[in-house]
């Protein structure tokens, strides 16, 4: 690997933290503050979580670490951020650290200077953090993007009574039980209007997190979507078949299935609400979202009596998994305070800092130690145990995605495309965007 002035320059900078670096991530502990205010000093960061919230969960963690006082957050949005990162960049005005989900990691890649193995061992960060995190690594194995810190998995909702009234004592555990009660909870008129639905599946633009809930179903089925080719990131939606039908197109025709009046399991089509606000109305037995939306369904509509429990998983499967954000702390080029922003990182990534970020925030720990203990609130129990195996693929920006996954599904369901063209192409897409 060839390395340039600046990098090696850069690589000094941060062995200056190293020792601090490693022994925090190697013992999990985060209780060191690594000495005075000023071995931190003014740390900016851009990030696409909500400033209220940051603002919490960072006042928290430095009444137990002064060393954190003069660590600021400003919020981005997420469709600008690569763009407004470039410009700060060019002008001298770069932030000193960036804290992005892994779907917008393709994008900033390129803003991005990596932490070195050096500074950061490969032991050092799968001791620490969950596997999730490794989608940080750099192709070439010689550091890290970012430094892990919070998850927002993919869960279920479950509307109590809805569920209760139909004598199911517990939501589904997996997706063969969910599509057999869908004869038994969905409410449809002699014409096949809906008025009530088990769950939101089967089209795109209405189904609130389709993205997530079509990655998830993938990866569930062993199809990793994106991976590495010599050094090239390149889209793989149809998946190695072992044996059989390939997974990916048995995911669409079980996914479309539900929006197809002509199966027992139609439940859902393109001509409902959005699937966040049918599940708040009443007019859904089953919501897939993030974690983090749990606050705000009770906000919404605090008469909502609804339950929370992992995603479902395929009924064969031997391994759990589910989809899951996970957000990292991350150094741009020309940032000003490089050693305090990677000691920032690293002291983010302490058990205390971790629940008290996560508890602020809704989600869930990104470090191994703090998920080891299950928390009180039912519902950060069920994030704190899918963090562990959640997973996730390394995608263009969320709108370019959303844009194939969203012709995909509509020509399968439309009858335009068989669910094995409509991969070809969606691949075809997809390997060009990463490819920009």
């Amino acid at each position: 690997m060839k390395i340039s002035l600046f990098q090696g320059i850069l690589f000094g900078i941060f062995g200056l933290a190293a020792l601090i670096g490693v022994f925090v991530f190697a013992t999990h502990t985060g209780t060191s503050t690594g000495g005075t205010a000023s071995t931190i000093g003014t740390v900016v960061v851009w990030g696409t979580l909500p400033k209220a919230d940051m603002q919490t969960a960072l006042a928290a963690v430095t009444q137990a670490n002064p060393t954190m006082k003069d660590v600021s957050y400003v919020q981005k949005d997420e469709s600008t951020l690569p763009t407004e990162l470039a410009s700060a960049i060019a002008t001298g005005a770069a932030p000193d650290l960036v804290l992005a989900s892994q779907e917008d990691l393709v994008s900033l890649s390129k803003l991005i200077t990596p932490i070195p193995t050096s500074t950061l061992s490969v032991s050092a960060f799968d001791a620490a953090f969950v596997g999730e995190g490794k989608l940080f690594a750099t192709p070439d194995g010689s550091g890290y993007y970012g430094v892990p810190f919070l998850i927002d998995p993919l869960v279920l909702f479950s509307n109590h009574a809805i569920l209760a009234s139909d004598g199911i004592a517990k939501p589904p555990a997996t997706w063969e039980a969910l599509t057999g009660l869908v004869p038994n909870v969905a409410l449809l008129t002699p014409t096949k209007q809906i008025t009530r639905g088990l769950i939101a599946l089967g089209t795109y633009s209405n189904i609130h997190a389709a993205r997530a809930i079509l990655s998830a179903l993938l990866l569930q089925t062993g199809v990793p979507i994106s991976s590495y080719v010599n050094g090239s990131l390149v889209a793989d939606l149809s998946g190695a078949a072992a044996s059989g039908q390939a997974p990916g197109p048995a995911v669409l025709d079980f996914y479309t299935q539900f929006a197809d009046p002509s199966k027992v399991s139609y439940t859902w089509n393109s001509s409902l609400s959005d699937s966040q606000q049918a599940f708040l109305a009443g007019d859904l037995a089953l919501y897939i979202g993030y974690a983090s939306e749990a606050r705000f369904l009770t906000a919404a509509n605090p008469n909502l009596n609804f339950d929370v429990s992992p995603l479902p998983q395929p009924a064969t499967a031997t391994l759990k998994s589910t989809y899951g954000l996970v957000y990292a702390f991350m150094i741009p080029r020309g940032a000003k305070n490089m050693s305090g922003a990677y000691q920032t990182a690293v002291l983010l990534s302490g058990s205390a800092a971790q629940d008290a970020a996560a508890s602020a925030l809704g989600l869930a720990p990104a470090a191994l130690t703090p998920l080891s203990v299950a928390p009180a609130d039912p519902v950060a129990a069920v994030a704190y145990a899918e963090a562990l195996y959640a997973t996730g693929w390394l995608s263009p920006a969320p709108s370019d995605t959303d844009a194939v996954f969203s012709s995909m599904i509509t020509s399968v369901i439309s009858g335009r495309l068989t669910p094995d063209n409509a991969l070809t192409s969606s691949e075809n897409s997809l390997t060009s965007l990463l490819q920009k």
